[in-house]
């Protein structure tokens, strides 16, 4: 874990984070079939797996941190992390997104609902553990726009995940190594952004500062 006093610069725009305190629903149990046959991702390249240079940079300007580990998840969704991702990471990735897509299908939007559209982040955690002391994988940021609101701590704010590119769709949530029903939970959310960018600009812009109000799920 990094040092939090090495806090993350805060966001161009506001609609690029979620706060952690958004995500009070996150937690549950390992995914089904977590137990089962474990994968063995393979180290791939950036070109390999696709994932735009542009991309990454924007991504490392953001957290902080340097994406060496490129591969995919078994649906295809796209990979980048600080380190190996556990098998149980990347089934955490497809499950997310594959909620994602039900409610959004529900909603009745079609773009952008293919596992192969996604690039997802993982990160490295400036804490794992919320003021209550539960698990909390989370990623720190200076306040920023969010300064005075109820995500400020101290000019600092964590947030389980933030989308640092539109388009291509691309979305950060930190590495965890337990509770991956949790980070289901947190590529679900960030992707809630995406998929309203890219179907619905007007819910997109209600929703995209949670300084006004509502909370994750937006997509039931």
């Amino acid at each position: 874990m990094k040092n939090n006093t090495r806090t993350r610069p805060s966001m161009l725009s506001v609609v690029a984070i979620t706060a952690i305190a958004c995500a009070a629903l996150l937690g549950g149990n390992l995914l089904p079939g977590a137990s089962a046959q474990r994968l063995r991702p393979q180290r791939r390249s950036v070109q390999e797996v696709g994932v735009d240079r542009g991309t990454v940079a924007r991504a490392e300007s953001y957290t902080r941190d340097r994406f060496d580990y490129f591969t995919e998840t078994p649906r295809g969704a796209r990979v980048a992390a600080v380190n190996r991702p556990r098998a149980e990471a990347l089934r955490a990735i497809d499950q997310g997104l594959s909620d994602l897509f039900v409610a959004a299908r529900r909603a009745g939007y079609r773009a952008g609902l293919n596992h192969a559209d996604y690039v997802v982040f993982i990160a490295r955690a400036d804490r794992t553990r919320d003021s209550a002391g539960a698990y909390s994988p989370d990623m720190a940021f200076a306040a920023g726009n969010y300064a005075g609101s109820v995500y400020d701590r101290g000019g600092t704010m964590y947030a389980a995940g933030m989308v640092p590119s539109y388009s291509p769709a691309a979305l950060v949530v930190a590495e965890h190594d337990r509770d991956f029903g949790r980070m289901a939970n947190v590529v679900r959310y960030e992707g809630e952004h995406l998929v309203l960018y890219h179907n619905d600009r007007r819910r997109f812009q209600e929703t995209a500062d949670h300084t006004r109000g509502g909370a994750h799920p937006i997509l039931q």
